[in-house]
């Protein structure tokens, strides 16, 4: 299972507990973990450009 099926399922409206009853072998607590690396990964410094 890809972090990207995950946050798709997701986004598509099913909740942790619906995902984690479709795939046994996932935990509601992994599903978050999905998410909270996706939002470490959408994190960047901002960046201004000097006038």
């Amino acid at each position: 299972m890809r972090v990207t099926d995950v946050l798709e399922m997701l986004a598509g409206g099913a909740s942790p507990a619906e995902i984690a009853g479709d795939f046994p072998y996932l935990s509601e607590d992994d599903v978050r973990a999905v998410l909270a690396y996706a939002a470490a990964q959408a994190d960047h410094p901002v960046v201004l450009a000097a006038e």
